[in-house]
């Protein structure tokens, strides 16, 4: 695919010092929202506390579970609607502990997410439970195969994965009746309501972390953007020249900063997947910075008599096409993901969104004013390789 016909003309070295001046802007906004403001959210991989997503039969309005909550002095809870359905959320609780042993704040957390569940629930089920009835909707995989096997010995494991897997795609089963599609026989179905119940509430998921884990967690993720930088400065330097290295760990890092600032205004939660995301963005954009680094010394081969600027403007108009088509793909992808991949991948799907536009960005605006400045600076030391 030829996007340009003809090799575009566009001097965007012209506007280096503006691209300079906009991009300290947004970062030094960041850092101040970050530091001073508003802060990062952090997710419970970072933070601490209780983290559970459950699902209704019925619709449910957030004040409702809110006031549920209320009553067991948890009222301050985060309340998330999920989905659009008004029946699944993402409750998320912190009860303080001031104790530096992990293993009692991680059992502090385990109680009190078992103080929500109880709180959510109520009194739903007491009279079912009275006459020895289990909740369908509560059970473990390994709990209601073995309320099967007294029945159904040899299918008893088949039967209660079907059931396991009518519940991820519905949430949470509203009648007996819906087990007969999902490949439940009827007297399997007739056995389970013999036995069984279905409660109005079901729980999706359920994460603790203390906070000496959460301190751990962002540690070791610090480290791991901190190390691929690094990483990336010494292959670049070996690849090209220093200034290159030192044009790369600067890009990267203003690539970090202004993605986790824009990120921080968008008030989302900053967790394991997001720094996942944060890695894929380095990857991405160094990528397209090495590969306009070797058109550039391609084309430093082919024109020795041109000035190191009017070769990176060239440079830069060559690859445009080539930008276009990648970086337009990866947006489309992107865009999918964040438009119909559902909330639990939303987060991740809108910090790539940004960092799909900054590697692009840093790519043209940075990386090579970096590396004209550094040997108009340092001559002798970006001499380097030819």
């Amino acid at each position: 695919m030829d996007i340009f016909k003809k090799t575009p003309t566009i001097n965007f070295m012209k506007y280096k010092y503006v691209a300079l001046a906009v991009t300290a802007a947004v970062v030094l906004a960041g850092i101040l929202n970050i530091f001073v403001f508003k802060g990062l959210k952090l997710g419970v991989d970072f933070g601490e506390g209780t983290l559970i997503r459950v699902a209704y039969k019925a619709p449910r309005k957030v004040g409702d579970i809110r006031n549920l909550l209320a009553g067991v002095g948890l009222g301050g809870s985060s309340i998330q609607e999920t989905g659009k359905t008004g029946r699944e959320f993402q409750i998320r609780s912190v009860e303080v502990r001031n104790t530096k042993d992990a293993a009692v704040d991680l059992e502090s957390h385990e109680a009190l997410g078992n103080k929500i569940i109880a709180a959510l629930r109520g009194s739903d089920g007491e009279a079912e439970k009275a006459q020895g009835l289990r909740d369908l909707n509560g059970l473990d995989l390994k709990s209601l195969t073995g309320l099967l096997e007294p029945a159904f010995l040899d299918k008893a494991a088949a039967y209660a994965e079907s059931i396991f897997g009518l519940r991820k795609d519905k949430g949470i089963i509203s009648d007996f009746a819906e087990m007969g599609p999902a490949g439940i026989p009827a007297e399997a179905v007739s056995f389970l309501k013999g036995k069984t119940y279905l409660g109005k509430l079901t729980i999706l998921s359920r994460e603790s972390v203390g906070p000496q884990v959460g301190a751990d967690l962002r540690k070791k993720a610090v480290q791991a953007t901190v190390w691929s930088l690094l990483g990336m400065l010494v292959y670049i330097a070996l690849r090209f020249k220093l200034a290159n290295g030192v044009s790369a760990i600067f890009t990267l890092t203003q690539d970090v900063l202004i993605t986790m600032s824009l990120y921080s205004f968008s008030g989302r939660e900053v967790n394991l997947p997001i720094i996942a995301g944060i890695l894929t963005i380095v990857g991405f954009s160094i990528n397209d910075t090495i590969v306009i680094f070797d058109r550039i010394r391609e084309n430093q081969k082919l024109n020795r008599k041109l000035p190191l600027e009017a070769i990176m403007n060239l440079s830069l108009n060559q690859m445009l096409g080539r930008t276009f088509i990648t970086s337009g793909t990866v947006l489309m992808t992107v865009l999918a993901l964040f438009l119909f991949g559902g909330k639990v991948i939303n987060d991740f799907a809108f910090l790539m969104l940004i960092g799909t536009f900054e590697g692009v960005y840093s790519t043209i605006y940075l990386s090579c004013p970096i590396v004209l400045w550094w040997t108009k600076w340092f001559p002798s030391k970006s001499a380097g390789r030819k």
